[in-house]
């Protein structure tokens, strides 16, 4: 067996990455991977109800997308800066990637506007930079001089009207992500509360996903791959709720990989969730062996991505191929603001 992501036979064409999102949300695409049953469906998401049980337990991430890219200049000369806020130390502390990051080093002073500067305390490595603000920045400070981080494979300028409140989640509260867990995307208040409706259990837990989810894995053996690390946090409320679930035998249900790697980041040996509030550097690829995940809706991912890896070690890497090259000749639409997958393992 060979570990590199070069075996996997996906060729993404550049014009099915999605730029903007479905007219509505519920509009996407579903393609639903079963593997018991052995076959692929195509659907809307309006319609996975049909895929689901009445005593499913779906689990999902509850982070809300903060306003982290800035653009600044350099006090001293003008040039431009441009910052990708990656994590809250305190209100005047961060750490965050600089562009271009030759051009700044410990002592750099940017100006962001009249009431916001920073200084560049020192460089940390991979284009990661500590900054410390002249005063404290709240997130809605950053609503007002920031905008909504869209990925690199967006090629366009977000638009406020559009991506602040579509590369929202319906489930999002806690502010802290620099990414969206896109998989609840395409989920409404009507679906949610339809679902609800029928006894299936909705459950929140908290991942904050960083910029590290878009960094390509590079080496030749991605088992080598240093995995970037998140913080998250399960309360005792949810812990008690899944762990309930489980002892009655519901299905357990990610929304998304961030919701995965939170819960396995969680299990204890006696294969109980553990309330938790802290880092994990769970990294998830083919051989891992699940713990009390079931089913898996998910967004469709980057090939040369961590993500790819789990949702391969979840499914198999040769029905995720299939699957992925079905995508590919019906023009599903990829990556963040694209259509969705529901990876069905375990029927009962």
């Amino acid at each position: 067996m060979t570990y590199s992501l070069d075996d996997f036979n996906i060729k993404i064409p550049e014009e099915l990455i999605a730029q903007y999102p479905s007219e509505r949300r519920e509009d996407s695409r579903l393609l639903i991977l079963d593997l018991p049953k052995n076959r692929i469906v195509d659907e809307s998401f309006y319609n996975i109800e049909k895929y689901l049980k009445d005593t499913d337990c779906i689990v999902y991430n509850d982070a809300r997308v903060i306003h982290a890219r800035l653009f600044g200049k350099k006090e001293d000369t003008g040039a431009k800066i441009e910052i990708l806020l990656t994590r809250k130390i305190d209100g005047y502390l961060w750490h965050a990637l600089v562009r271009p990051y030759k051009r700044v080093k410990a002592g750099t002073v940017i100006k962001i506007d009249n009431n916001f500067k920073l200084n560049v305390l020192g460089k940390l490595g991979d284009g990661v930079c500590l900054l410390h603000f002249s005063s404290p920045i709240g997130f809605k400070d950053l609503e007002k001089i920031g905008e909504i981080p869209l990925p690199k494979y967006i090629k366009r300028k977000p638009i406020p009207m559009l991506d602040e409140k579509r590369y929202q989640t319906v489930f999002s509260r806690k502010y802290g992500a620099v990414a969206s867990p896109t998989a609840g995307l395409h989920f409404t208040e009507e679906i949610v509360e339809r679902l609800q409706r029928r006894g299936i259990i909705f459950v929140p837990v908290t991942l904050y996903v960083d910029w590290g989810t878009f960094k390509p894995v590079r080496e030749k053996d991605y088992r080598k791959h240093k995995i970037h690390s998140e913080f998250y946090e399960i309360n005792e409320k949810s812990a008690l709720v899944i762990n309930k679930c489980i002892d009655n035998g519901r299905r357990i249900i990610c929304v998304g990989t961030t919701s995965v790697r939170a819960l396995e980041s969680s299990i204890n040996d006696k294969g109980k969730v553990v309330p938790v509030t802290g880092e994990t550097r769970l990294y998830i690829y083919p051989g891992y062996r699940f713990k009390v995940v079931d089913a898996l809706i998910t967004n469709f991912h980057m090939p040369d991505s961590t993500l790819i890896l789990l949702v391969a070690a979840f499914a198999g890497k040769k029905k995720i191929e299939e699957a992925y090259n079905h995508a590919i000749k019906n023009r599903y639409r990829f990556f963040s603001y694209g259509d969705a997958m529901f990876i069905i393992k375990h029927n009962s």
